[in-house]
């Protein structure tokens, strides 16, 4: 056994990988492109302070305003049409009928699929011609499908329906919140008279707001993060109707190689994410329940 003087340090060579990692990976990095974004850098050579320049110059930048509008857009719509859907699909799930783990892992199962893989399927669903899944089941009703991604007011449109595919994380974690509720609160509210929607209100949502409000702000994090399928499918096309702010910051750097502007776009985009968690905290003072 180590002495007590020794126990500190054998901790810390333990904690060692870790912290390391932590460092390395993590906090390495960040400090990095806090400084980067002071500076005109082109990863290759090496850096020059320009002070504010970056920071001012995202005042003139329509692409930048472009972005931020196409990710409010997607966050305001298939934030809480994801949420809902997720929660329609626990509730349905959460009911006793034969073969609920077969359906439970069907519907989760989406979620295992690599978003690149998915995004490529996708791709095919929504070709604009006659060979895409979803043209081919309108053309059965005599209705002539649109362009879908080559179509900028159909790109967004397909984009948000695409992410209602992987909603199993979120349902998951309603359906373990749903199995929390005590049956016999419910029971109590039948002897009562309640109708089901009465119980949905007045017992499960109260209850389930917890749960509720951890997947809205993760939900936050996620959409104004939105990068994959809008890379693998579109390239922020057409006409820069699917460029998300995170592919705008990516073209930024790795296409444009302009690494100090494209760090100066990562920490407005944390400063946004910071502010729209914020007032999801300071509203769920009032609407979660953790009683």
């Amino acid at each position: 056994m180590p002495s007590l003087r020794h126990r500190p340090l054998t901790a810390v060579f333990f904690l060692s990988p870790w912290i390391i990692g932590l460092v390395v990976f993590l906090l390495g990095p960040i400090i990095a492109s806090l400084c980067l974004s002071f500076t005109h850098y082109d990863g290759i050579g090496s850096a020059e302070f320009t002070g504010l320049a970056n920071y001012i110059e995202m005042l003139q930048d329509k692409t930048l305003v472009a972005s931020l509008k196409v990710t409010l857009i997607f966050a305001i719509i298939s934030l809480p049409l994801g949420s809902m859907i997720a929660l329609a699909m626990a509730i349905l799930l959460n009911q006793k009928v034969k073969g609920r783990s077969f359906y439970r892992s069907c519907l989760y199962l989406p979620s295992v699929v690599p978003i690149v893989a998915s995004s490529v399927a996708w791709i095919w669903i929504f070709k604009g011609d006659a060979s895409g899944l979803i043209n081919q089941f309108l053309a059965i009703f005599h209705i002539q499908g649109p362009l879908w991604l080559g179509d900028p007011h159909w790109a967004l449109p397909a984009l948000i329906i695409m992410s209602f595919w992987s909603l199993g994380n979120p349902m998951l974690i309603y359906l373990a919140g749903l199995q929390n509720i005590p049956e016999s609160l419910y029971e109590s509210a039948e002897i009562d008279g309640a109708t089901e929607l009465e119980k949905f209100i007045h017992i499960t949502l109260p209850i389930l707001s917890p749960t509720i409000f951890f997947n809205v702000v993760i939900g936050i994090i996620q959409v104004f993060q939105y990068f994959v399928p809008a890379y693998v499918m579109t390239s922020g096309g057409p006409q820069n109707s699917t460029m998300f702010y995170s592919l705008y910051t990516y073209q930024t750097a790795f296409d444009d190689f302009r690494m100090g502007y494209a760090s100066s776009l990562a920490w407005l985009l944390f400063i946004i994410v910071l502010a729209a968690s914020s007032m999801a905290f300071y509203s769920s003072k009032k609407l979660v329940h953790y009683s």
